[in-house]
């Protein structure tokens, strides 16, 4: 291969660089010419929210159980063999209802014999009296000794409190009797019936023979913390949260998810406080017309605490979280350049998050289109339409995707 000179050598190096120069110089031409389309097409676009305050109904959903309104074990009051169960199984009875029967032979025996007694006792009086009358008249002439007529005269109180005792007794009798027919005290649907016709029962079991529940109204017993609790009743006193009436509303969830259709009321919440859990029991009261909530049942309780004026809500889809957690959002400020918030958001109320502090009221919150975007940056803000489709993320002014362009 023959040598190059010095001069063929420069020659060559000078057509090798021609055409990477032609290169590097195409390369800066597109940059360029990207950053004019930019420039005229205007800052990215975003969809903003502007946030106004507004009234808002808080609630807290809490686990529960149902209650009976009224439950009453029937127990037996005298001893004796059931003879009959007077009533079916599951049926409503009322107040007063027989329910039992206890054999009454023993019983109306000693209503018989109480009888008796009281007669004899009746009949000693008429006797004692008659004498302490004679002792009255003979003591007068000082024929029989003052303590004979004495004598007389606490016999006849004895006979009289000898009436009074037997009168007790026989009224004993008569009530033990009567409750050989065991009747129902309060009205409500009847359980099953753990005696049958013929056991011996006695009035010093511990054993019920049947329950009685009033369904109707039913009461919900839920735990809630008491910080909660506490919180709640502060918010109220100072006037950031208001209630329309004296109690709490409350609606029902039930095992199946569907919504009980009528609304309870708060009762009472505890006056102490679990040791264990830190909760208190807070009951509601729900009218039960028709039967369908159970004793036992579970259920979620949503409890509307108040209404709060002046809430500010923020969408949770414009909500982020910085590296520590926090809630953050980006906010388009008045010169027209995004500004990161750090909020303070509580809670949520369905799609929304309750914002306590960062916002006022006017702010524009971005909505879509600045995820490749970086706070400082100018943007043109346009209303965000939740119908509409999401933005192309930065994308120009001109005809943001799923906005319509401007000026058609």
């Amino acid at each position: 291969m023959p040598k190059m000179g010095p001069k063929t050598g420069f020659a060559v190096a000078a057509m090798m660089l021609v055409p990477l120069a032609a290169c590097g110089g195409g390369n800066d031409a597109e940059q360029q010419q990207q950053q004019q389309q930019q420039a005229q097409a205007g800052p990215p676009q975003v969809s903003v929210l502007a946030v106004q305050p507004q009234s808002v109904t808080l609630t807290t959903t809490l686990p529960g159980r149902t209650t009976a309104f009224e439950t009453s074990e029937v127990r037996p009051q005298v001893n004796g063999l059931v003879t009959a169960r007077l009533f079916t199984e599951g049926d409503l009875v009322r107040a007063g209802q027989p329910l039992y029967r206890i054999d009454s032979q023993p019983y109306q025996a000693q209503v018989a014999s109480a009888r008796a007694a009281v007669a004899r006792a009746r009949a000693a009086i008429a006797s004692s009296a008659a004498l302490q009358r004679r002792y009255g008249e003979l003591v007068k002439i000082n024929a029989i000794a003052r303590q004979d007529y004495e004598n007389a005269v606490t016999a006849a109180a004895q006979a009289r409190a000898d009436v009074a005792a037997q009168q007790a007794a026989l009224r004993s009798a008569q009530i033990d009797l009567a409750r050989t027919t065991i009747r129902a005290p309060i009205s409500g649907r009847i359980g099953r019936s753990v005696t049958t016709t013929g056991a011996l029962v006695s009035a010093a079991q511990t054993n019920p023979l049947t329950t009685i529940q009033r369904l109707d109204p039913i009461y919900v017993d839920v735990a809630q913390s008491s910080a909660d609790l506490l919180k709640l009743r502060q918010q109220i006193a100072a006037g950031d949260l208001a209630r329309g009436g004296t109690a709490a509303r409350v609606r029902l969830r039930l095992e199946d998810g569907s919504v009980y259709p009528i609304e309870g009321k708060l009762q009472f919440a505890d006056v102490s406080v679990d040791p264990n859990t830190g909760t208190q029991t807070i009951r509601a009261l729900f009218p039960n017309p028709k039967g369908l909530l159970l004793p036992g049942m579970y259920v979620r309780a949503e409890l509307v605490e108040g209404t709060k004026g002046n809430a500010i809500l923020v969408p949770q889809r414009a909500v982020t979280r910085d590296e520590r957690g926090n809630p953050s959002v980006l906010v388009v400020g008045a010169d027209g350049k995004l500004q990161p918030r750090q909020l303070t958001a509580p809670r949520t109320i369905g799609d929304n998050w309750l914002v306590t502090a960062g916002l006022n009221p006017g702010d524009k919150v971005v909505m879509e289109g600045a995820m490749m975007l970086r706070p400082g940056m100018p943007v043109k803000a346009v209303p965000y339409n939740p119908n509409a489709a999401p933005a192309q993320p930065g994308a120009p002014g001109g005809a943001a995707q799923g906005q319509p362009a401007q000026g058609k």
